[in-house]
């Protein structure tokens, strides 16, 4: 593919051509030449008023459904969703059925990715079926291309299994997940304990859950040593707990979800299933302390959770309805409505080295992985916006700020209509 996009505006803090608007010029998957009044015959050309450009962003927790709930999503149209929004790279979520807890199902998911613009990295399931019994076979699932192991929103009820995978996957430098929930203390809990979910009659997940769970298991990451992401905090307390550890020098990281950034439990006053997510949306208290962590680098990245629910388990009573929103397409939007280009690009491409994923630069000689964007349109996000099979966004008719246009990555180019 020869490939020519004009006059984009650069955005990657580390490359000296920050700011700057020129030329890219990209042949066989390769940027080959980077500058201004770039002129090439026989190309395709991109040429779009405002467009920016950055190193690709990555998102390190999406589901899809396929294989088993191929009408929430498949993995074809959920890779187009991805390019679409942005993400010429994503972490698949083992929330399958089956789950993806064996070195087949893992080449099985990889190969329906093959020769796609977008990469897709399956994180392989901490234990067989998820079910917290028994360790699943994690060195023959990262031969098999899995970058992770982690139970997808099912804690580790038994400490003890936690314990020794962290120091089995030590042998082969395996990145241990853990979902911070203690479910003796959630018990039934839908939504954020507070006075909200008092008032609407809803039982409270309170955020010990969540801290006791994160103190637990940073107790034995101390004792074992080893790697341990801790998936989609959502407190003040969490922030704080994990800030201490990395302080102490324990090798721990995290994510938040962007809705638990910017939403707050008052949004549960009409009973909205789309609202209904877990964890569940805090308090401002909460959100304040997580935007801190991300700024100082106690929270290692962003996600936008993705999850997509088929409309037969949303548009039922919120007690019935399942947990998760979709949330690759607003990702981008969403972030800048609290953020600046520049910090919203950055914390979509920092979870990257987390995962020993390969990167390359934006500059001449380096493997095209970029992310192409409009930053300064202001919009409503609303169902035509709205790309993936399952229509569940948490954010719809929220007001956000910036669009993905789409990608440039694996010699192939994703532009959004």
């Amino acid at each position: 593919m020869k490939l020519l996009l004009k006059a984009v505006t650069i955005i990657d803090e580390s490359s000296p051509l920050n700011g700057q608007t020129t030329d890219i010029y990209i042949e066989n998957g390769v940027i080959a030449e980077i500058g201004k009044n770039i002129l090439k015959e026989d190309v395709k050309h991109v040429e779009i008023e405002g467009l920016h450009v950055s190193r690709g962003w990555f998102d390190s927790s999406v589901c899809f459904g396929e294989p088993g709930y191929e009408e929430r999503e498949t993995i074809e149209n959920g890779l187009e969703v991805a390019g679409s929004s942005g993400f010429p790279g994503v972490a698949l979520n083992p929330y399958t059925n089956p789950v993806l807890d064996h070195s087949g199902s893992i080449s099985a998911v990889k190969s329906k990715s093959s020769g796609h613009p977008v990469n897709l990295y399956p994180v392989g399931a901490l234990t067989i079926k998820s079910e917290g019994i028994d360790l699943a076979e994690l060195l023959d699932m990262q031969q098999a291309g899995a970058i992770s192991f982690g139970d997808y929103k099912s804690p580790l009820k038994n400490p003890n299994l936690l314990k020794i995978a962290l120091q089995y996957a030590q042998n082969f430098d395996a990145l241990i997940q853990s979902y911070p929930q203690e479910n003796r203390i959630a018990t039934n809990g839908m939504v954020n304990e507070h006075e909200h979910s008092t008032a609407l009659g809803l039982k409270g997940i309170p955020n010990l859950a969540e801290e006791l769970q994160i103190t637990r298991d940073l107790y034995i990451l101390e004792y074992t040593g080893g790697k341990l992401h801790i998936p989609t905090i959502s407190t003040a307390k969490s922030v704080k707990l994990i800030r201490e550890a990395k302080k102490k020098g324990l090798d721990v990281s995290c994510s938040v979800a962007i809705h638990n950034l910017l939403l707050t439990d008052k949004m549960l006053s009409n009973y909205d299933a789309n609202t209904k997510v877990l964890p569940p949306l805090r308090t401002q208290v909460d959100n304040e302390a997580l935007i801190q962590g991300l700024k100082d680098g106690t929270i290692d990245m962003v996600t936008s959770d993705h999850n997509p629910i088929d409309v037969e388990n949303k548009k039922v009573e919120f007690d019935n309805a399942l947990y998760g929103t979709i949330g690759l397409e607003s990702a981008f939007g969403a972030l800048q409505t609290i953020f600046t280009t520049e910090e919203t690009i950055k914390f979509l491409t920092s979870g990257t080295e987390r995962f020993k994923l390969e990167t390359s630069k934006l500059e001449k000689g380096n493997p095209a992985n970029l992310s192409l964007f409009l930053p300064d349109v202001n919009y409503t996000f609303g169902k035509n916006d709205i790309l993936s099979t399952s229509k569940n966004s948490i954010f719809l008719d929220s007001q956000l700020k910036g669009k993905a246009v789409g990608i440039v990555n694996n010699s192939g180019l994703i532009l959004r209509s």
